[in-house]
C-alpha cells in the first residue's frame, strides 16, 4: 500500500470513528474526560480485544487495526502513529482513551486531509500562536528528558524515528531556533527549528534511538518527553522481579509538626498515624508481608530520615499518608503522588511546597549543609527515585483505583511533584492524600472509627492489587532477581 493510500485510510477511519462517537458519556479521570474503549469498538461494530491486565488493547473492524497501548498516548492506526493529547488509561480494569479522540483530534485529523466519502466538518479556526518559554534538558541514569515550557497547550506529533533521530513536530509554536547539547552518552543534542508554521523538535541519539513517553502538564504548559535507553528495560527487569516482603508505612508529621488542622481541630499527625496503624495491621493479616512504620508515636522524624530507614530495611514499597488542605473549604477528594522534578500543575506544585515545608521544624545539625549543597542533595534525591518512577506511577494508579472504589469519594487524579519525603528512595514510592482535614464534613468524617476503618482497607485494596499484579511478574519471569541495590544514595 501507498504512502498516500496508507494515510488516506487512516484519516477515513479516524473520521468515521470521530463521527459515530459523537455523544458517547465520558467518565473523569485524572482531571481529564476520558471514554470507555469498548463503547467506541462499538461504533465501530467492534470489540475490544484486551484484559485489565493487557500492556496493550486492539480494535479492529473488517479492513483496519487500532492498537492502543495502556499509560501511552501514542496509538497506532493500521500501523501508522497517531498522538493524543492525553495517554490511554485502564481504571478498575475498563479501557480508557481521551475524550479528544472521538471529539477534537480525529475531526481535525479528517478536516486537514483529502475529503472521505462522508463530507468532512469545517475546519476549524486557526488557533492563536503559541510561543515557546523554556527548553531544558535532565539526564537519569536509565532515561532522559527534554522539557519544553510553552505559552499555551500545543498539539504535538510524534514521527517515526529516523536512524539516530527522533522527531516532534510542535503545531503552530513560534520562537528558535536553539539548541541544547545533552552528551549523557545517550542523547548527543536536542534542536528545536522552524518547519513552516510550525516548530520541529530534533533528538538526536549517540547510538540506537529510544522509546519515548510523552506527558503534558499544566501551570505552566509543558510537554514533556521521557526517552528511554534501549539497553535498560532488560539489564533493568530483574527489579520488577523481585518477590515483594517489606513495605514500610510512613504516617506523616508528628511531635512538634501537627500538620494540617481542621476546623473543629483535627490534627493531621493524629488520624493520619491512627490510619497508618490500621493499614500494618490489615497488611500483615491479609498479605502476610513485613509493615515497617517510620514512626509508631506521636514523635518528629525529619523528612529525609523516613526513607534513610526504608533504604536501610531493603523495604520494596513507601507509602506516605497525608491528610490534605486547601483554602477553600468545599475541596474534597483523594489523590496520590509520586516524585518527579516536574509537577503536574501549580496546585501540585504548592501542596508539594507546603509538605515540604517542615524542614524548617527540623533541628539544625552540625554540619548540615545548606545552600547550593542542599540543592545538590535534592537533585540526588531526585535522581535516585527516577529509577521507580515507572513503577511508582503503576503503585499510586493502582491504589488510588482502589480508594475512590471503596470510599465513594471524588477522584482527584495520580499527580506528580517535588516531594522530599519521597526523595531518596530506592524502591517504588508514593505519597497518598486521604482526604481534606479543612472540610468540614470530611474532617467529621475522619473523626470516625469505622470511617478510619474503611480508609485502611480501601488502602490496603490497592495494595493487595499491586502485590498481585508483582508476583504475576514474578511468575512470569521465572527467576529471582539477582537483587537491588541497598546502598542509600549520597546526602
Amino acid at each position: 500500500m501507498t504512502r498516500a493510500r496508507l494515510s488516506a485510510v487512516v484519516v477515513v477511519v479516524l473520521f468515521c470513528a470521530g463521527t459515530a462517537g459523537a455523544g458517547l458519556p465520558t467518565i473523569a479521570y485524572e482531571g481529564r474526560s476520558y471514554v470507555e474503549l469498548s463503547r467506541v469498538a462499538e461504533t465501530l461494530k467492534s470489540r475490544l480485544e484486551a484484559t485489565a491486565e493487557s500492556t496493550q488493547a486492539r480494535v479492529r473492524t473488517s479492513t483496519h487495526v487500532l492498537t492502543f497501548t495502556r499509560n501511552w498516548a501514542r496509538i497506532l492506526v493500521d500501523g501508522a502513529p497517531v498522538v493524543l493529547d492525553a495517554p490511554v488509561r485502564v481504571r478498575n480494569g475498563v479501557w480508557l482513551v481521551p475524550e479528544t479522540f472521538v471529539a477534537q483530534v480525529l475531526p481535525r485529523l479528517a478536516a486537514a486531509s483529502p475529503a472521505p466519502a462522508t463530507p468532512a466538518p469545517p475546519a476549524p479556526p486557526a488557533a492563536p500562536a503559541v510561543a515557546l518559554e523554556d527548553l531544558r534538558t535532565r539526564s537519569y541514569p536509565s532515561f532522559t528528558r527534554i522539557v519544553i515550557e510553552t505559552s499555551a497547550p500545543i498539539t504535538y506529533r510524534v514521527e517515526a524515528p529516523a536512524g539516530k533521530e527522533q522527531r516532534i513536530r510542535l503545531t503552530g509554536l513560534v520562537g528558535g531556533p536553539q539548541s541544547e547539547s545533552i552528551d549523557d552518552g545517550f542523547i548527543a543534542e536536542a534542536v528545536l527549528e522552524r518547519a513552516g508554521a510550525d516548530a520541529l523538535l530534533r533528538v538526536t541519539f549517540e547510538g540506537a534511538a529510544g522509546e519515548v513517553k510523552v506527558s503534558t502538564f499544566a501551570d505552566p504548559p509543558r510537554l514533556v518527553l521521557d526517552f528511554t535507553r534501549p539497553a535498560e528495560p532488560a539489564a533493568r527487569a530483574g527489579q520488577a522481579f523481585t518477590p515483594l516482603r517489606t513495605i514500610v508505612l510512613d504516617a506523616g508529621h508528628g511531635g512538634h509538626d501537627s500538620g494540617a488542622v481542621g476546623p473543629g481541630g483535627l490534627m493531621e499527625k493524629e488520624v493520619v498515624l491512627d490510619i497508618t496503624r490500621r493499614v500494618a495491621r490489615l497488611l500483615e493479616e491479609r498479605l502476610g508481608v513485613k509493615v515497617l512504620l517510620s514512626r509508631d508515636g506521636d514523635h518528629f522524624v525529619p523528612l529525609r530520615d523516613r526513607t534513610s530507614y526504608a533504604n536501610r530495611e531493603r523495604a520494596d514499597l513507601f507509602v506516605s499518608i497525608h491528610a490534605n488542605a486547601h483554602r477553600v473549604a468545599a475541596s474534597e477528594g483523594v489523590e496520590v503522588y509520586f516524585l518527579s522534578s516536574e509537577a503536574t500543575d501549580n496546585a501540585a506544585r504548592q501542596l508539594a511546597a507546603a509538605e515540604n515545608s517542615v524542614v524548617q521544624l527540623e533541628k539544625p545539625a552540625t554540619g548540615r549543609v545548606t545552600g547550593r549543597s542542599e540543592i545538590v542533595k535534592t537533585m540526588l534525591w531526585d535522581l535516585a527515585q527516577a529509577e521507580f518512577q515507572s513503577e511508582s506511577s503503576r503503585l499510586a494508579e493502582t491504589v488510588l483505583d482502589a480508594m475512590t472504589a471503596a470510599l465513594r469519594i471524588p477522584n482527584r487524579g495520580v499527580k506528580q511533584a517535588g516531594f522530599y519525603v519521597l526523595g531518596g528512595a530506592a524502591m517504588p514510592a508514593i505519597l497518598v492524600e486521604i482526604g481534606f482535614v479543612t472540610n468540614p464534613r470530611e474532617e467529621r468524617r475522619m473523626r470516625e472509627p469505622r470511617y478510619r476503618d474503611d480508609i485502611a482497607r480501601a488502602i490496603v485494596n490497592g495494595l493487595a492489587e499491586y502485590k498481585r499484579t508483582w508476583d504475576q511478574r514474578v511468575r512470569t519471569s521465572g527467576r529471582p532477581a539477582a537483587g537491588r541495590a541497598a546502598a542509600e544514595p549520597a546526602r
